[in-house]
This record gives C-alpha cells, sequence and structure tokens, in this order.
C-alpha cells in the first residue's frame, strides 16, 4: 500500500492543500499512486504565487512606447518571393505545427476540436482538412513535409486513434508526429485549494499554447527536425479551416527578411474585438490581449479616421527552428495569463457541484510571449475572408455555419476567377455549398487550370 511521503505531507500543511488527501483510504493502490504523482510534479511555490499576484493588473506599457504595427501587404504577383519558398519547401525545410489541444465543449461537442465535421459539402473534419492541405503541398513540391501535432492529455489517446482509424489521412504515419503539451493545476477562486474532478484526482487543465515551446523541447521534437533538414516550421492552431498551409509567398518573404519569426495579422472588426492586438513597443513586435487594452487606446483613429491600432492576431506564423530551439530553453520564463473560468469539481464537502458562477483560476502560457524576443521579425496583413474565421462556439459569427459559409465564398471566389458562375444572395454570400478539396486544388490558380469555363454551378457542389 502507498504511503504518503512526510515531505509532501509538509508542502500541503505549508500551502494548506491538505484536503487533497480527503479519502486517502478509500482509494486504491493505483488512485493512491497517480495522486502522489500529480502532487510530485505541483510547483506549490509557483501557485501560490500566481495566487497571491491575481488581483494585479497587466502593466502596460507608458503609451508613448507603444506605435502601430506597420502595414505590409505581399503582391500575390511577387514571383521571386514565391519561388524562394517554394525552393525551401521543394528542399524539405518546413513543418507544419498544428496547436490542437483543445475539446469542442463550446461547441456543444465532446471530443478533440480536431474532428468536428466542417466541410460544407463533404463533411470533413478540420484534422482531414489541414492534413490533405500537407499531402496536397508534398505532392506539389516533392518532398516531406512533416506534420506535428500538439494535443493534451485529454484529447492524446483520442487524437492518435482518430488518425490511425483514418490512416492518417493518406499521409506517412512516419511524417506524422503527436506530442502533448502540459497542464496547470487550477485553483478555487476565493480560497486558492486545489480543485478536485473526483476523489484522488486533481482538477488540470492545459497550459496553453504557449506550452508548445516545453513541450517541443520534452518531446524531443526539435532534435529530430534539426536532423531531418528542418529549417522553419508554420504554425497554426486547428480551428481555423481557411489557413493557407506553409503559405509560399508568406514563406518567401520570411527568408527574403531573414526573419525569426513571421506572423499574419487581420485588420481588427473595431476597438473592442476580440483579438490580441498587434502593435510595437520600443520598435518590438508585441501582442497586448484585447482584455488588457485600455479602450482609451483601443479607441485613438489616425489622421485618415481609422483604427490607430489596428492589427488583430489571427494566430498564424512561422518560427525559424533555431529561434524556437532558443527559445524552448527559456520556455519557464513566459509569464502565466490568468482567467477566470467555471470548473465543475467537488466541494468542500465532497459532494459535486457545478458551478453557476466562475469558481476557479486557470493559468496558461501564450506562444506570443516570444515575438518581442525575435531579434528579426516580420508581419504581413492578410484577411478574414481568404484566410481567418475560426470555429469556436455553436452560435454566432464563429458558429459552424458561419465558418462552413465562409468556406463556401472562399471556394466560391476562387470559381469566379476560373470564370464560373456561381450563384450568391443579395448580401453577396454564395447561395449553395460550395467546396473544394485540397487535393482538387490548393488555390485559385490550380482550380483555373483545372476548369472548362463554360461549367456553371447551380446547387451544392464538391470537387475532389
Amino acid at each position: 500500500m502507498e504511503d504518503i511521503p512526510q515531505s509532501l505531507k509538509q508542502r500541503l500543511h505549508r500551502y494548506g492543500q491538505e484536503h487533497v488527501l480527503a479519502g486517502w483510504d478509500s482509494l486504491s493502490d493505483s488512485e493512491r499512486r497517480a495522486l502522489l504523482a500529480q502532487l510530485e510534479a505541483i510547483d506549490f511555490d509557483l501557485l501560490h504565487q500566481l495566487f497571491t499576484q491575481q488581483g494585479q493588473t497587466f502593466h502596460l506599457p507608458d503609451p508613448e512606447r507603444i506605435t502601430p504595427l506597420p502595414r505590409v501587404t505581399l503582391d500575390p504577383s511577387d514571383l521571386h518571393l514565391r519561388r524562394r519558398g517554394e525552393e525551401a519547401l521543394r528542399r524539405g525545410e518546413v513543418a507544419v505545427l498544428i496547436v490542437a489541444g483543445g475539446q469542442g465543449s463550446r461547441l456543444g461537442f465532446v471530443l478533440p476540436k480536431g474532428m468536428f465535421p466542417i466541410g460544407p459539402v463533404s463533411q470533413k473534419t478540420l484534422f482531414q482538412v489541414h492534413a490533405e492541405k500537407v499531402l496536397a503541398l508534398r505532392r506539389r513540391y516533392g518532398a516531406a513535409i512533416p506534420l506535428l501535432i500538439m494535443t493534451s492529455p485529454a484529447t492524446d489517446d483520442t487524437t492518435r486513434a482518430f488518425f490511425a482509424d483514418q490512416r492518417f489521412f493518406g499521409l506517412p504515419p512516419s511524417d506524422v508526429f503527436f506530442f502533448c503539451q502540459g497542464t496547470m493545476p487550477a485553483l478555487d477562486i476565493a480560497t486558492g485549494r486545489l480543485l478536485l474532478e473526483k476523489p484522488g484526482r486533481i482538477f488540470t487543465s492545459p497550459d496553453g499554447h504557449g506550452g508548445t515551446l516545453a513541450a517541443l523541447r520534452a518531446s524531443g521534437l526539435l532534435h529530430r527536425l534539426r536532423d531531418d533538414g528542418i529549417r522553419h516550421v508554420f504554425y497554426f492552431q486547428v480551428d481555423n479551416p481557411l489557413v493557407r498551409v506553409a503559405d509560399p509567398l508568406f514563406l518567401g518573404h520570411h527568408l527574403a527578411q531573414r526573419a525569426e519569426v513571421s506572423s499574419k495579422v487581420v485588420a481588427k472588426n473595431g476597438p473592442t474585438d476580440t483579438l490580441g492586438n498587434f502593435l510595437l513597443v520600443d520598435g518590438r513586435c508585441t501582442i497586448i490581449e484585447y482584455s488588457d487594452l485600455p479602450e482609451t487606446l483601443a479607441r485613438q483613429t489616425d489622421a485618415q479616421g481609422r483604427l490607430r491600432l489596428w492589427a488583430g492576431n489571427p494566430a498564424i506564423h512561422i518560427f525559424d527552428l533555431d529561434f524556437l530551439e532558443r527559445m524552448s530553453q527559456e520556455a519557464a520564463n513566459l509569464p502565466f495569463h490568468v482567467a477566470r473560468k467555471k470548473v465543475p469539481c467537488l466541494d468542500a464537502s465532497g459532494q459535486w457541484m457545478e458551478p453557476t458562477t466562475e469558481n476557479a483560476l486557470k493559468f496558461e502560457r501564450f506562444i506570443f510571449d516570444v515575438l518581442p524576443r525575435a531579434e528579426r521579425w516580420t508581419a504581413v496583413e492578410t484577411t478574414r475572408a481568404t484566410e481567418f474565421v475560426p470555429l469556436k462556439r455553436e452560435t454566432g459569427p464563429e458558429s459552424p455555419p458561419a465558418v462552413q459559409q465562409a468556406l463556401s465564398n472562399l471556394f466560391g471566389g476562387w470559381l469566379k476567377e476560373a470564370g464560373v458562375a456561381v450563384p450568391r444572395r443579395p448580401d453577396g454570400d454564395v447561395a449553395v455549398p460550395v467546396e473544394i478539396s485540397p487535393l482538387f486544388a490548393l488555390d485559385a490558380d490550380e482550380l483555373r487550370a483545372k476548369l472548362p469555363r463554360w461549367l456553371t454551378v447551380e446547387g451544392a457542389l464538391y470537387l475532389e
């Protein structure tokens, strides 16, 4: 039978966390071992510090240090940049990384979000849409493009099983790598006590997309990528099916600028847009969360009446591998961001409760906190219509119907460029579901080369 180490008892007493041992005598040996492993891994001093500092507001830089991000757009006809990116792809220097640790709870979906069906006609999942883009790129450029998928403890097993069941969507299994991000315990918002999801089990949640750095290092993938000749990692989040994966024009710009990090940005919809704000602090690329930006700054306009701090963060980046390796050594120094959430858990009497108000503090690290550490960076503007409509919730502009409409609009635009008529509503939206598989065409140029101009679309259309 497992005993509780005296040193652990002392730590629990010092930090007022003895309640986690309630019901110890009724736990099985395996449950006791699991609880001890959880407790031994917790940095109680860090948790205590985070709890005591929860009321501290974000320290905003002096406003005079903050300047707008320059507006930079890329010319799609710039063959020099495009060819430079294509050459890197052909040399096998690019890997693709999908952040996919989240579950679809806000969508009313109990599985990993990447398994949500989003194809307007085919109902392909987010995972399939992204994987087929990578497969199409491999075929186009004749080179291996490793696909890295960051999971969380809640999604890892299911995600791995799903890819295996789907035969990795045609990708070589040896070029698909899963790695699991870390977790952080949540704390009671009033007392700072650890929350229990059941007797002998502490509630934890993923440590944020900033956990990518530590997880890559712990998995050994950074060394594996370097050994395989990878020099650049294209990063995005699983919930955005419009993303142009490893966009060669963007990649060519990144290379031409010798950037350590390159980011895409989108124009904010307004001063209260809930995207992170891309801006400059002392001339360095920085993101300040929308909730941390004072309204007086958020509403500032320029001489043309446009938002001064105009650039929002769609979470699309290229990281040089050297930079990732350097930042992974400093991952523990990234700050934690605090979120107040409703977390179902055991109450003080050991009864299950579903809170109606925020009862917990969750702690996450964000990948964008490494941006100011880049000595060379670049940021280019893209549009929501062509590259950013995230799937977040059941209703509204980030719901499944809205994202599917955005996909149909994108593909309808490609068809129009190819000279193919597509029915539209008075508001300009494509009136029928339209879907083009990446395996049929990765972009409008490839589609134009394949379709006859006399083709017309009268109902739902799916091309694969």
